[in-house]
């Protein structure tokens, strides 16, 4: 039995120490907050509630390998919800469109009636290439780990692979071969920021967050997002997994080239066979590890994001779980982003579900809004962005969103009982992570999938999960970053 210490609560560490666990290891988790969760954050005032992290589960057969293997399966603990529509859309000409959640025919019949026949034959058009990309690219992008220049030789013998995946083009290029509708690209060029990318320089084979979540579906858990980490930290503890919040790790510790432990910020020292890092990769390798040459390549910071939290009186009608409103330059925010600057007329992305769970009556909702945002950077440390901490920008950046909602449809003023600010430097403060980077290094450039740092580190014994490392954020691929470093590991 190997004695494995997992330093990070957020969903790669918890799912990592349940699956390290179930295969017989001995699994203590640290995490430095109060709670578990990371990304997957939560917060109450007055009866409403929030998930202040992701609000659509996808590919849920992820965490449901995670229960299966472990345990009683997902279903057993938590009420998983499948969404229909996934969400509404509104454009800057004035359409709106319902995106059915329940399969590609659904999603062209829709496209056809709210943006003109043909249009849902495009889409559909698209999403075969997409769904090509996906089977070629599931098995060795990322349901395994990368192995470097050997990972790229094996494909690179694959010209069928190649010119399937196109490396060489961006999402936006390969969106312009089959879309003609303005509406159509701004609704792929969305899929961009699932990433904190740029989709004139994200790769194309991100086509396939699209075609995954509109064929196989959307999801909520009832209670919030913030259920699911719970669940697996249950889990995790039924096993026999110590989990200790409020312990902060300070260094991963080795003995001659290998990890032997980590050292807490109290002085207490754990002695570890393995560590499995679930922290930001730039945290690990700039803070952590005694020799911070072993990092990978500096690369540019995806994104972030600005939230407000709005506790609001009384019932929008006809309001649906997710609602997005474009703005009339779409490009103008990604320049925006890209300069490192608050994004002037933000797209403006909604989540308000419909559960009581969330608010304290029926006469109430709770919104939970998020704008794009450039990186909290105080010091302009290249490829910069914004000082969050700024005396008044983040108050006068929230009156700036509520007005853009309100010359949009969404205005909710004067409903406002009140509402919490997030900025990208509370999010960096909280999880650690790059300036509040929610997906750790952008997806920008061909090579990007190989250049996200990797599940095996250069240091014997250490081993990165997470979104910041290989294979990405979002939640499936956090989850499979956890079953590929299991594997890695291997049973006791």
């Amino acid at each position: 039995m190997s004695r494995v210490v997992v330093v990070g609560a957020g969903l790669g560490g918890l799912s990592a120490a349940v699956r390290l666990r179930a295969g017989g290891h001995e699994v203590v988790l640290l995490e430095q907050a109060a709670e578990v969760g990371g990304k997957l954050g939560w917060f109450s005032r007055d009866g409403f509630s929030f998930d202040t992290g992701p609000s659509l589960l996808t590919l849920p057969a992820v965490q449901r390998d995670l229960f299966l293997k472990s345990g009683a399966p997902l279903e057993s603990v938590l009420d998983v919800v499948k969404l229909d529509p996934l969400a509404h859309y509104r454009f800057p000409d004035g359409v709106e469109l319902d995106l059915p959640g329940d399969g590609l025919p659904a999603v062209a019949a829709a496209l056809d009636d709210a943006l003109g026949p043909g249009r849902g034959e495009q889409w559909t058009t698209f999403l075969r290439r997409a769904s090509a990309i996906w089977d070629v690219s599931r098995g060795p992008f990322l349901e395994s780990a990368l192995e470097g220049r050997r990972t790229l030789l094996a494909l690179a013998r694959d010209t069928s692979a190649i010119r399937t995946v196109a490396p060489w083009a961006s999402l936006r290029t390969l969106g312009r071969r089959y879309l003609t509708d303005p509406r159509l690209r701004m609704m792929l060029d969305r899929y961009a920021t699932y990433s904190g990318s740029h989709p004139g320089r994200a790769p194309a084979a991100l086509a396939t967050v699209p075609f995954v979540e509109q064929a196989f579906g959307g999801w909520y858990v009832r209670g919030g997002l913030r259920q699911l980490a719970l669940a697996v930290a249950d889990r995790a503890r039924e096993l026999g997994v110590t989990v200790r919040t409020g312990a902060d790790v300070v260094a991963i510790e080795t003995e001659g080239a290998r990890v032997d432990g980590v050292r807490l910020a109290d002085g207490e020292r754990l002695r570890a066979d393995v560590v499995v890092s679930g922290v930001d990769a730039a945290h690990l390798y700039r803070r952590l590890l005694p020799r911070p040459r072993l990092a990978p390549t500096a690369r540019r910071r995806s994104s972030s994001g600005f939230v407000l939290l709005l506790a609001l009186s009384g019932r929008t009608p006809g309001l649906r779980h997710h609602t997005v409103c474009f703005p009339d330059d779409y490009d103008a925010e990604f320049d925006d982003l890209s300069a490192g600057r608050p994004v002037a007329d933000p797209t403006i992305y909604v989540s308000a579900p419909d559960d009581p769970a969330l608010r304290p009556d029926e006469d109430s909702e709770a919104w939970f809004v998020l704008v794009n945002a450039p990186v909290h950077d105080p010091g302009g440390r290249p490829p910069g962005g914004t000082d969050w901490r700024a005396p008044g920008l983040a108050e006068d950046y929230a009156r700036r969103v509520l007005d853009v909602m309100a010359a949009r449809g969404l205005d909710v003023r004067d409903r406002l009982r009140w509402y919490e600010i997030r900025t990208p430097a509370d999010l960096a403060e909280q999880t650690r992570s790059d300036g509040g980077a929610i997906y750790g290094s952008s997806s920008d450039g061909a090579r990007s999938a190989f250049l996200r740092p990797a599940n095996r580190s250069p240091v014997p014994g250490l081993f990165l999960v997470g979104g910041s490392a290989h294979p990405g954020g979002g939640l499936p691929l956090v989850g499979l970053s956890a079953s590929i470093v299991a594997d890695l590991i291997g049973p006791a």
